[in-house]
């Protein structure tokens, strides 16, 4: 094994790399018979840096010349409830870079906007589609602001500390959406997805008095394709235009409306109750004092012919891919 050296002579070693006018005095100490090991003053200043401060670059020298006196004088203190981006008199109000102005910033839902929907689902009881349509703003959207805020009323309840001020901070300097009355809609509640197979050009004959649909279109391109008006998040929505084309008043479309949007979640809620029902009855369950284990009864029929069923039992992991295993064909053998 290597020699040890003792505890103080590494720290020694280390004070004479530092400062080498140290070890010239602990010598002369030696020399004289006094102690060689240095003061806790000296070790305390030996781990000191005395290199001079780095003069700061030529960017970082422009930087604070600009933001303490140049364009950016005024980027210093915030003004709350207007946006801090960067002046450019070639770029759009909602562009915070002036060199990409192709990027917009979108507002945010405020917290007064949350709140109302927070009030309109938990308190009046409106459907979540309803609110959706009501406020302009995107269902999924509506159904996160709700657990959200229903974590931040539990917490209140329980009174745990919450970064109140930090957020009014980030909502002052962003631009918001109030979702009031008479406020324009936040966001598209009914984009769709486009499906891959519906990009491509089909010539499909058919005669002339027939009435093309649609739902035929959706099925020229593939049998498990969708109409629009089976992909929408609300499609109460286009009943309700209909019923204003037919004649109805718009209090009357609007309660049929309603109506429709309550129905549809019931039944939602109904499906997915049934199906925890389900569940449960087919898993065993085992508390434990930390956990509660789940085992659920498996086939060996899922995992189908070739044992790559998304049903099967380990589908994901330990079935090589088709394209690693050696004399397999990698190539496409038909087109379909």
């Amino acid at each position: 094994m290597p020699p040890r050296l003792p505890a103080g002579c590494s720290a020694q070693l280390v004070n004479c790399l530092d400062r080498p006018s140290l070890c010239a005095t602990q010598r002369a100490a030696t020399a004289a018979g006094r102690p060689s090991w240095p003061s806790p003053t000296a070790q305390q200043s030996s781990g000191f840096s005395t290199t001079a401060p780095r003069e700061l670059t030529t960017h970082q020298r422009k930087f604070w010349q600009w933001i303490r006196k140049g364009a950016g004088k005024g980027l210093r203190n915030h003004k709350p409830g207007q946006t801090n981006y960067i002046p450019n008199k070639d770029a759009d109000k909602e562009a915070p870079f002036p060199n990409n102005p192709l990027f917009k910033s979108k507002p945010v839902l405020s917290d007064e906007a949350r709140e109302r929907i927070w009030r309109n689902v938990m308190q009046k009881g409106l459907p979540l589609k309803a609110v959706s349509a009501r406020h302009g703003v995107d269902m999924r959207r509506v159904a996160a602001v709700i657990r959200l805020k229903e974590i931040e009323k539990t917490w209140e309840a329980q009174g745990k500390p919450m970064a109140l001020p930090y957020s009014k901070a980030v909502l002052s300097m962003l631009p918001t959406h109030d979702c009031k009355p008479d406020s324009p809609p936040f966001e598209a509640i009914n984009e769709m997805h486009v499906h891959k197979y519906t990009q491509q050009q089909i010539f499909l004959p058919t005669s002339e008095s027939r009435h093309f649909t649609r739902a035929d279109a959706a099925k020229a391109f593939g049998e498990k394709i969708l109409p629009p008006e089976k992909k929408m998040w609300v499609p109460e929505l286009l009943q309700y235009e209909k019923d204003l084309v037919g004649g109805a008043g718009i209090q009357e479309a609007r309660t049929r409306f309603l109506q429709a949007t309550a129905k549809s979640e019931q039944a939602l809620a109904a499906k997915h109750a049934e199906e925890d029902r389900i569940a449960q009855e087919h898993n065993v369950r085992v508390n434990t004092d930390r956990f509660q284990f789940r085992f659920e009864g498996i086939s060996v029929d899922s995992s189908g012919k070739t044992g790559r069923h998304v049903r099967g039992v380990g589908w994901r992991y330990g079935v090589p891919h088709n394209d690693r295993k050696p004399g397999a064909v990698k190539i496409p053998t038909k087109v379909e």
